[in-house]
């Protein structure tokens, strides 16, 4: 974005090694704008050209005169509050840093980060301090608007030739515009008092006039008279004046506020006497019927407007950390799905290669090795895409007392015998809605969560019960649900630790100790399933983790463990569809391993062209996430060409797009051999 009175980009100026190239290339990358400054002098020039945030690093304004910036900064219209990013040393922060409190003060709108910082924290402030620079120019603009209506008023009053009086309670000051002095047959410059407009007013007029203002003052009715008043050059005028009281906090009279306008051609013209006076009778029933609507509406509109001004202030609270760990689980789910197409690379490979190798044990120790790990690496890819909502469920009617009870010798042994495990499962529960191999993860993450938090033993107790929403709160609509608790007395969680407890990859473990995605997996879980999971806890006092899940009036589902048959496997032609060479290449190698004819396609065009020849195919595998055509894309059009043909997705998504009606089998990368061959005889019969 270009420098201009709503610019949104970030000015940088870190002189010294490759700061300023770091956060320009992370901010341009996070989708915002950069410029990166040469010296101070660029900096605030940069800034007065128009910006959203500035980035600076303390050791570049330790030597330079500030004034220039401090006179911009203190010279801000008040809808501004310009954001600054200070990058600091390590321990620079306010905190412990005098000079660092002292350019708060300074700077006023100032974020210190510590060096070094994590990309993502960076990016946040940066998002943060962008948004907040967006409310700004959104608050100038009702500024003008509002100015623009007071320019408007004014015209409206000029057009009327209406002048404008206040009179100040209970000094009577009184203040009029030039348009009431000329109604007086006074000049703009001459001086005019409330007790000259008195002495002003005609003998006769006098009296009835005291009388209006009397019962305004005293009963708060409005001001509405007319009267004469008598010109310094013995002219007689006819003056209109309406006003109303306005009070203060405490509900004592505070001003008399109203307009004046002279009406002496009205007045003397005694062939329109009659139909003026019955018009403004008219009129002014009117206006009374209208005001008093109007004060009613403005009343209810005022309290409404509180309420929504409240509600809108949670509201954006909550939008706001919605919007983060949104933003985090995009990202997240993104890198889950690229790790896990190298993973299927490596994997597809080790495999063949153990396979192929020759009967060599440190060979096969090695192999198993680098298997291993990428299976740790699939592990871990689980619970980004977990975290990130976009793990492939298998959600079903399980009865939940039963899973939780079957897991009791599983617990024990990971807990220990300094650690005292109890039940509380009443019965008659209805079944759950879940994916049971996920929720049992769940579980055992969080016991051993509990477990982490008591060094010197204690208790857990697994606590089942029923839970009905009547409205919808939050992610949860309204509807039947049960809740699993798990229930520790450990050391507890500060407020600021509970408060990012669920954030990916933030751990209170030692290094080496936790990933820190635990609790992100078991909370991106509970949504992926409709529910939640929420945390209680208190220093000292133990903590309680609890994850909501739907309940279903269906059966629960019976589980046999039945060694399916093994079939003879046939050789089919299997059109493959990967624009990931590595991939391509890697699950060539195993389908040919496994006796079939492969024919490679790195696009949806290319197998389109394929599907449209005459070559024999019996089965099409194609991953989902390609540039130009994905494989939803390609299914639906295949259809057209080949109704009947199988086809087989495989990808690391969970959910297909949104319009996808294909009904497709999916094959979850990264996936073994024997996977690949038991669903690929499943569809080929």
């Amino acid at each position: 974005m270009k420098p201009g009175r709503s610019s949104e980009r970030a000015v940088i100026l870190a002189p010294n090694g490759r700061d300023a190239t770091v956060a320009e290339a992370l901010i341009r990358e996070a989708g915002y704008f950069a410029t990166v400054c040469a010296d101070f002098a660029q900096l605030v020039s940069e800034v007065e050209s128009g910006a959203g945030i500035a980035v600076i690093a303390d050791e570049a304004i330790k030597s330079v005169n500030l004034r220039d910036l401090d006179r911009w900064l203190h010279n801000q219209p008040v809808w501004s509050d310009f954001p600054i990013v200070l990058l600091t040393r390590q321990g620079g922060g306010p905190e412990r840093n005098p000079d660092a409190a002292r350019l708060r003060q300074v700077f006023g709108n100032v974020t210190f980060l510590e060096r070094p910082f994590h990309p993502t924290t960076l990016i946040s402030l940066v998002g943060s301090a962008v948004r907040g620079r967006r409310r700004q120019y959104q608050t100038r603009e009702i500024l003008e608007d509002l100015s623009d209506s007071q320019a408007q008023l004014q015209t409206a009053l000029d057009a009327g030739r209406l002048g404008t009086l206040e009179l100040h309670l209970p000094e009577l000051r009184l203040e009029v515009s030039e348009t009431t002095k000329a109604c007086f047959g006074r000049q703009p410059h001459d001086s005019f008092t409330f007790a000259e407009l008195q002495a002003s007013i005609h003998p006769e007029d006098r009296a009835q006039r005291q009388r209006a203002l009397d019962a305004t003052l005293t009963d708060g009715v409005d001001y509405n008279v007319e009267y004469r008043c008598v010109w310094a050059d013995g002219s007689v005028h006819w003056v209109e004046t309406r006003a109303r009281i306005v009070r203060g906090p405490d509900g004592r009279p505070k001003t008399l506020v109203g307009v004046s306008v002279d009406i002496t051609t009205r007045k003397t013209a005694d062939i329109e006497r009659d139909k003026l006076f019955n018009q403004l009778t008219f009129e002014r029933a009117a206006l009374a019927e209208l005001t008093a609507t109007l004060e009613q509406r403005v009343e209810e509109r005022t309290v409404e407007l509180v309420k929504e001004s409240a509600a809108r202030e949670r509201a954006q609270e909550q939008l706001r950390q919605a919007q983060k760990m949104e933003t985090i689980g995009q990202l997240t789910g993104g890198v889950a799905h690229d790790f896990n197409n190298l993973l299927m690379a490596v994997m597809g490979n080790l495999e063949l290669l153990r396979k192929r190798m020759p009967d060599d044990p440190r060979l096969k120790r090695l192999v198993d090795g680098a298997m291993q790990g990428a299976e740790r690496g699939a592990s871990l890819t689980q619970r980004l895409l977990a975290f990130a909502r976009q793990q492939d469920l298998r959600a079903e009617a399980v009865d939940l007392g039963t899973l939780v009870r079957g897991m009791s010798d599983l617990l024990d042994r990971s807990l220990g015998p300094r650690i005292a495990l109890e039940f509380d499962i009443p019965e008659g529960l209805p079944p759950a809605r879940i994916d049971a191999n996920q929720l049992e993860l769940a579980i055992l993450n969080l016991v051993i969560n509990a477990r982490d938090a008591m060094e010197d033993g204690g208790a857990i107790a697994i606590k089942l019960a029923s839970h009905s929403i009547k409205r919808s709160v939050g992610a949860l609509k309204a509807g039947d649900y049960l809740k699993v608790s798990i229930i520790d007395n450990g050391e507890g969680m500060s407020p600021e630790t509970l408060k990012k407890a669920i954030e990916p990859f933030f751990s209170t473990k030692p290094v080496g100790k936790g990933t820190g995605l635990g609790l992100s997996m078991v909370h991106g879980l509970a949504e992926q399933l409709g529910g939640t999971l929420e945390l209680t806890s208190k220093v000292g006092q133990g903590t309680t983790a609890t994850l909501i899940v739907p309940a279903t009036t269906a059966a629960p589902v019976i589980t046999e463990e039945v060694e399916p048959e093994r079939q003879e496997a046939r050789s089919a032609v299997i059109l493959f569809v990967d624009d990931d060479p590595l991939i391509a290449m890697s699950t060539a190698e195993m389908l040919e391993d496994l006796g079939h004819k492969v024919i490679p396609a790195n696009s949806g065009r290319d197998a389109l062209d394929i599907l449209r020849s005459a070559q024999p195919i019996d089965l099409m595998m194609t991953d989902h996430m390609m540039p130009g055509m994905t494989g939803i894309e390609l299914a639906a059009q295949s259809r057209e060409v080949r109704p009947m043909l199988p086809i087989l997705l495989a990808t690391g998504y969970a959910d297909l797009p949104e319009g996808a009606h294909l009904d497709l089998p999916r094959l979850a990368k990264p996936y073994h051999q024997d996977q690949l061959r038991d669903r690929l005889e499943q569809l080929l019969g």
